[in-house]
């Protein structure tokens, strides 16, 4: 079953508020990610399926919200899943800790504008 751009996009919404709650309400430091695998893994699965959703928006879509880095979004899961063992866990920390907010931001405007 195909899912509309507005579910995808709601579902990016969720998936990255999700992960920034457990995060916070973990207190888990950008130190705690770069070295502790469990937490790693706990953090791959939503960017997994925020890469997932992103790559499958529509092309229209993307180029009518195109200050979102959808590109950035899904070539992210792309690495994450191809590169097994070359995880730049520095670069995963930046994602977390100051894009993933940054994007909700922009996020929360499309999931609100789409009347969800």
């Amino acid at each position: 079953m195909k899912q509309s751009d507005q579910h995808r996009v709601k579902k990016i919404y969720e998936y990255a508020s999700k992960l920034t709650k457990y995060v916070r309400d973990n207190n888990i430091t950008r130190e705690a990610l770069l070295t502790d695998f469990s937490l790693q893994w706990l953090v791959t699965t939503p960017l997994y399926n925020m890469g997932e959703h992103a790559y499958n928006l529509s092309a229209e879509y993307k180029a009518t919200h195109e200050k979102v880095p959808w590109a950035m979004i899904s070539g992210l899961r792309h690495r994450l899943v191809h590169d097994y063992d070359g995880t730049n866990w520095e670069m995963i920390v930046e994602v977390v800790f100051d894009d993933i907010p940054a994007l909700l931001i922009q996020l929360e405007k499309l999931v609100s504008d789409e009347c969800f």
